[in-house]
């Protein structure tokens, strides 16, 4: 134990095992100060250290005393003067004002302030201040608290050193968990569009700042592709060129920059257009790949308002290694992904391409496409004579497009207005919001997306050199299901299809090119064979022309067969009246005039009675009036004998009456009619419908060109969907007079009578009928249609 003047005395082993034993400034300082506290009796006691700013930062307190701020300014006040001279100094209190130590919380008279400073190597780390209140501090407590600063200044700065290197090695092992971190993130999805929002959050999660901006390079231009946070200078998808901004002198230097001073002529320009929330600091990195620059990242203003530097230079630049790297693992997979998007493009333009068959060429187009497009519907519609006609939607065939359906009618009305505009249209849905320039447009898909559920629709017309070809669609409930990509490779098939839709009308329109052109590759064909395979094939040749002309074969004309309506008939009664009994029930067979219930008739009864018994009356006195020879009262009775005569006949024919009878062959259809029983019926109500099944009428629909050869008579049979194993045979009873208009040409119907005894065909069932009109040769049977077809056209160029 070292010893002072007499009183004053510092226990420096003890205190250095201590110090030692704590290794951080804190600990250490609170030591300090409750030694400096036992020097000086009655005193408080502050202990500071020099922080990194360069001012004090208050560590500890003993004795009554406390400081009020956590950051003091080097030369302010006491500490000021104590940090100039680096040597021991004391104040007296009463010459001291109290703004030269407003930094201290103390509630009792200052008398005496010392302060101590801690010096290693000349260079101050810290101080002690002393703050007495009884006494003046005495020479011995000034030269005891010098000794203990020597060893004070010694600790602290040990300790500083040690939470230094501490604080290092964590932020080594921070940054070693943050790259892990980054590598797993940006690692675990290969999707650029996914990829470019996780690499500007971490970016900005790491670096604590108020935005990053991440730019692509795009041609000769750097593209904003994606940011995380709030940036008002530029917005997504801005471009920069070369020379326009420090993005762009970035990517040409290969080098990263920092900016700290917001006076600085690029943050000025920077900020030209921002009204609140500019930059006041920026730093940007290259993104390089292979020694090549793929992009910038851009970071903006640290959320604890401090400038950037060379260590925040440098950390942006670490991890943006990471980040080429998952940009260029993304980009391999679009570049992947185009390879095949080019493939299958290649083998869909040869589809389209390789036939000059229309209708292949359109269901090609419409469906074949969506290897290479994400749509869920797309349509083309052709230019014929000046009118667009819809002509195919994906995943319907030609006949199913019905412009009568709601969906197909509403994309037909959309199509028809979007080929007057002659332009590429490209209309999307955002919540509530359709983003088109025109309100026309507008207005036109608000209504369109509300029919049909879609939220994107883009329509590109087909065009050349002679004109307009159609008009090509595709939509999507996804909003954005089609990419700059995909719109490449849209106008890329919209100009193929242009193509191969005009060779297609073209060669459609040659005549009889459907004839020729097998032909003559037929007889190439048949001049290369030898001369015994060419007379083998004359033979086989006039063989096959003999059986065309001489040979008769059955011929029949068919089309789709309807079940029609059975005949049914309505039971009513003529008279009012209550029903007493009901004799049948559903599904009764019944036969014309069997009784089905009857009406309550005892008036009709008793009036049959009461007549009955007039004309007995009426013959008697008949009778006796000629036994008793009186001519004429016996001519009186026989002209009441005969009224009442008709009245009994009158009776009895109402009594008939109250029987309910089937007026036709057939089955009860009336459901529950056995509980019609009290039922009061008047005359012309429905008691019950008796249907006559056991023959139906079945419709067949003939074509116009097959009309002439149906007549009445004519066996026909008929084979519907519901009984697919099954025949119906049946005649021909009449041909409609009247032809209906349907889209495949003008229909003529033959009714054809088949007996129904089982009741298995039923109104409404369909399926194809086939009408036999007789024998005709073998070459008639075959070649008819095309021999009509034929002499149509001849006549429509020729006309005799």
């Amino acid at each position: 134990m070292a010893t002072q003047e007499s009183g004053y005395e510092v226990p420096y082993a003890d205190l250095a095992a201590a110090l030692l034993s704590a290794s951080e400034v804190a600990p250490r300082a609170r030591l300090i100060a409750e030694q400096a506290a036992a020097i000086v009796p009655g005193a408080g006691v502050v202990v500071y250290v020099i922080n990194e700013a360069g001012g004090w930062s208050p560590k500890a307190t003993a004795g009554e005393v406390a400081y009020q701020e956590s950051f003091i300014e080097f030369e302010f006040g006491t500490l000021g003067v104590l940090g100039g001279k680096r040597e021991p100094v004391v104040f007296d209190g009463a010459a001291l004002a109290r703004e030269d130590y407003s930094h201290l919380g103390i509630r009792r008279t200052l008398v005496a302030l010392a302060g101590i400073p801690l010096l290693v190597d000349d260079n101050i780390v810290g101080a002690i201040e002393v703050l007495s209140f009884d006494a003046p501090i005495a020479a011995g407590a000034v030269s005891a608290l010098v000794d203990l600063g020597r060893l004070a200044a010694l600790g602290l700065a040990a300790g500083a050193a040690y939470e230094h290197e501490r604080n290092t090695q964590l932020e080594s092992i921070t940054r070693i968990a943050q790259m892990y971190d980054l590598e797993k993130v940006f690692n675990a999805t290969l999707e650029m569009d996914e990829l470019l929002p996780v690499i500007c959050s971490k970016f900005q999660e790491i670096m604590n700042v108020q935005a990053v901006n991440l730019w692509l390079v795009e041609g000769e231009d750097l593209l904003l592709t994606s940011r995380a946070g709030e940036d008002p200078g530029y917005e997504i998808e801005a471009r920069q060129s070369a020379g326009q901004g420090v993005v762009a002198d970035v990517a040409d230097s290969g080098e990263a920059v920092f900016i700290a001073d917001p006076a600085d002529d690029r943050i000025q320009k920077r900020n030209v257009k921002v009204e609140e929330g500019g930059a006041f600091s920026l730093v940007a990195a290259p993104i390089v790949h292979q020694g090549s620059v793929v992009g910038v990242a851009e970071a903006l203003n640290k959320y604890d308002g401090t400038s950037f530097n060379e260590d925040d230079q440098f950390l942006l630049s670490t991890i943006c290694e990471t980040a080429a790297n998952a940009l260029h693992n993304a980009n391999l997979l679009q570049a992947e992904r185009k390879v095949e998007i080019l493939e299958l493009l290649v083998q869909v333009s040869q589809e389209i391409t390789s036939t000059l068959n229309l209708d292949r060429v359109l269901q090609t187009i419409v469906n074949g496409t969506q290897a290479v497009i994400p749509f869920e519907r797309a349509a083309l519609a052709l230019d014929e004579r000046g009118k667009l006609r819809l002509r195919a939607i994906s995943g319907m065939t030609e006949e199913s497009v019905d412009l009568s359906l709601p969906h197909v009618a509403a994309l037909n009305e959309v199509l028809q207005w979007a080929s007057g505009t002659q332009e590429e249209i490209f209309v999307r849905q955002r919540g509530e919001e359709i983003d088109a320039a025109r309100e026309e447009t507008r207005a036109k898909f608000q209504e369109y997306f509300r029919k049909t559920g879609s939220r994107a629709f883009h329509a590109l017309p087909l065009m050349d050199d002679s004109g307009r070809v159609g008009i090509l669609s595709f939509e999507s409930t996804d909003v954005d299901f089609l990419t700059p990509a995909h719109l490449e490779i849209i106008k890329v098939l919209a100009g193929q299809a242009t193509v191969a839709l005009r060779n297609a009308q073209m060669y459609k329109e040659v005549p009889f090119i459907g004839v020729l052109e097998p032909m003559l590759e037929k007889k190439r064909k048949f001049m290369a064979l030898g001369q015994r395979r060419r007379r083998l094939v004359v033979t086989l040749a006039g063989a096959a022309l003999a059986f065309l002309v001489v040979v008769p074969l059955p011929m029949r004309v068919d089309g789709t067969a309807t079940v029609a309506p059975v005949r049914r008939a309505r039971v009513q009664p003529e008279l009012e009246g209550t029903v007493r009994k009901v004799y049948v029930r559903e599904g009764d067979a019944v036969t014309r005039g069997t009784i089905l219930a009857d009406l309550e008739d005892w008036n009709f009864r008793s009036a049959l009675a009461g007549a009955e018994a007039k004309y007995q009356a009426a013959v008697s006195e008949m009778n006796r009036a000629l036994a008793a020879n009186d001519g004429t009262e016996a001519g009186n009775q026989r002209v009441q004998a005969d009224f009442w005569a008709s009245e009994v006949a009158r009776a009895r024919e109402r009594l008939e009456r109250t029987h309910l009878r089937s007026p036709l062959d057939g089955v009860v259809a009336t459901p529950h009619v056995e509980n019609l029983v009290g039922r009061h019926l008047d005359p012309g109500d429905d008691f019950a419908e008796i249907v006559d099944s056991s023959h139906a009428t079945v419709d067949i629909g003939i074509e116009e060109r097959d009309v002439a050869l149906v007549e009445p008579g004519h066996g026909a049979s008929v084979k519907l969907d519901s009984f697919p194993t099954s025949t119906f045979s049946g005649q021909v009873v009449v041909l409609s007079p009247q032809g209906e208009v349907r889209e495949e040409g003008r229909l003529f119907y033959a009714r054809v009578d088949v007996p129904n005894p089982d009741g298995r065909l039923r109104p409404g069932m369909q399926g194809r009928g086939k009408v036999w009109v007789g024998w005709r040769q073998a070459g008639y049977v075959f070649f008819r249609r095309p021999a009509m077809w034929m002499w149509s056209k001849l006549w429509s160029w020729i006309g005799w």
